[in-house]
């Protein structure tokens, strides 16, 4: 598989976060910042992800400076937790992930209601280290924990007429107190073209540093597209529908003008209200120059052939 890497003289060796630190996580965090911050402790870890400090690292990675842990879970479009960018981690406390199930629906041969420990165990946890960028013009460097979207979706035996997978958010007023709030229309939707999501980038993320994921980072499973922008990531999934037509994706629905279903990251579309040419990376000084956004997030070698002969200007 390709090791995802930026150009060596876009980082200085000096700024990229040692292993070590962030592999020994609960002393970093710890140290870091206060336990405002839901994060699990060791008791409160289900069985399936206590093998979890012999992760595995993928060979899917970057070498750019790895956000910050408080960054990551400080800073966060989750409107289920509210719209603000520190609602979700000041309102995570509310939304508890347990139970939890994930129906898998549609034109497959294996269909079923699964609980998350069945619906996780076949599968090999690793870490990837992914860009995230964010159609506000803000990016981050994740160490997500999780597995391959496609070898999860290989599991249910996806038939000929399945041409997208939809993906559907929890919808749970008492547990996500901002669905009481019409911003969006809810559950949030959000779907892939079949071949999209057999590519081997898309992972089902349920940890980030090594650990549990925080509940204001879509806790307890999510889905990581890094060459979409973030909003196609969608969080807390509790079902997957495969299906023979493109399904109503809760961004596109609401402003198609402003957000297209494929929402590949391109920096030659602007954002009708911005422009989509450069970003910023969080934790980075302000004074620091914005940086020059990659196409398809820096995988184009990877995904580029996904998209041949589509005018990329029209399917946004």
């Amino acid at each position: 598989m390709t090791i995802i890497i930026n150009k060596a003289s876009d980082i200085k060796a000096s700024e990229i976060t040692p292993r070590s630190v962030y592999i020994h996580r609960r002393q970093f965090m710890r140290q870091a910042f206060a336990s405002s911050l839901i994060l699990a402790t060791d008791a409160m870890l289900p069985v399936w992800a206590k093998r979890w400090p012999d992760l595995q690292q993928s060979t899917y990675k970057t070498d750019d400076t790895i956000t910050s842990l408080k960054d990551i879970t400080s800073y966060n479009n989750f409107y289920e937790l509210g719209t603000g960018k520190k609602d979700p981690a000041n309102n995570a406390s509310i939304f508890n992930p347990k139970p939890w199930s994930i129906a898998v629906e549609g034109e497959c041969n294996k269909s079923g209601i699964f609980n998350l420990e069945d619906f996780i165990k076949p599968f090999a946890l690793q870490e990837y280290i992914y860009r995230l960028r964010c159609v506000e013009g803000w990016s981050m460097v994740i160490p997500w924990v999780g597995f391959s979207l496609a070898n999860m979706l290989k599991k249910f035996e996806p038939n000929s007429n399945a041409r997208y997978v939809e993906f559907t958010t929890l919808l749970d007023k008492s547990r996500l107190p901002g669905q009481a709030r019409r911003v969006l229309n809810w559950p949030y939707v959000e779907g892939l073209r079949i071949d999209e999501a057999m590519n081997p980038l898309p992972i089902m993320a349920v940890g980030l540093y090594g650990d549990v994921l925080p509940n204001q980072n879509g806790a307890p499973i999510r889905l990581v597209v890094p060459w979409k922008y973030g909003f196609k990531s969608i969080k807390s999934i509790v079902k997957i529908r495969f299906t023979e037509t493109q399904p109503k994706t809760t961004w596109n629905e609401l402003a198609p003008d402003e957000y297209g279903f494929y929402s590949n990251v391109n920096p030659d579309v602007d954002h009708p209200r911005w422009s989509q040419r450069t970003e910023r990376r969080i934790g980075e000084p302000f004074w620091k120059p914005k940086r020059q956004t990659e196409i398809f997030n820096g995988y184009a070698e990877q995904v580029a052939h996904l998209y041949t002969g589509m005018d990329l200007v029209k399917n946004f």
